[in-house]
């Protein structure tokens, strides 16, 4: 699948970024804060936050779909490092319309069994649905980071529903994670 590109790590530090660089998949080297690295790099954020939410020892469904949802933003990192015209050489795992709508069935699921929201939420509550909402905010940098890219190179429409759909169902696992731990949702109040 992947393997042609896929990176030996043998040592960690290279010293060619220290010019303010870095090597895309197909090794062109661009700006550190090249559009297309600022889209990855948010990806990657996204990810890293879904792995601290983990580590809170979240709710059994959320704690089973999370490594999934890992798995699928390390395939879009992937397709993101190359420029649009140069991955399709390398058969790179994507995102696709299936993985869209197991994200909505997703949300479907969990939204059935919270109540119904009266008022905006504030983020926080559990430990596992403030991580939880903390990578809600950051996954919506990153289709930002993703709407700016493709200003300038192809971003297929499936990352940027995956991105957007993703940071909704991010919400609704943080208020099920809260509704799991027993703890009420802290609510906007808008006469603070």
């Amino acid at each position: 699948m992947y393997n042609r590109a896929m990176p030996r790590l043998t040592k960690i530090y290279t010293r060619t970024g220290d010019d303010g660089s870095t090597a895309l998949g197909s090794k062109q080297r661009v700006p550190k804060d090249h559009p297309r690295v600022r889209a990855y790099g948010a990806v990657d954020e996204v990810n890293s936050l879904l792995g601290l939410a983990l580590a809170q020892g979240l709710a059994p469904r959320l704690a089973e779909t999370l490594p999934v949802v890992q798995n699928l933003l390390f395939h879009l990192g992937a397709e993101l490092s190359f420029p649009a015209d140069e991955g399709a050489q390398y058969q790179l795992p994507h995102i696709t319309q299936k993985h869209i709508e197991t994200l909505e069935a997703l949300i479907d699921e969990l939204n059935a069994q919270l109540g119904s929201l009266e008022n905006f939420i504030l983020p926080g509550g559990s430990p596992g649905a403030a991580s939880l909402q903390l990578a809600r905010a950051v996954c919506r940098r990153a289709e930002r980071r993703l709407v700016t890219l493709g200003r300038e190179d192809v971003v297929r429409p499936e990352a940027l529903h995956y991105l957007n759909r993703l940071s909704d169902a991010l919400f609704v696992m943080a208020r099920y994670e809260n509704q799991h731990k027993g703890i009420s949702e802290p609510l906007w109040d808008s006469h603070a």
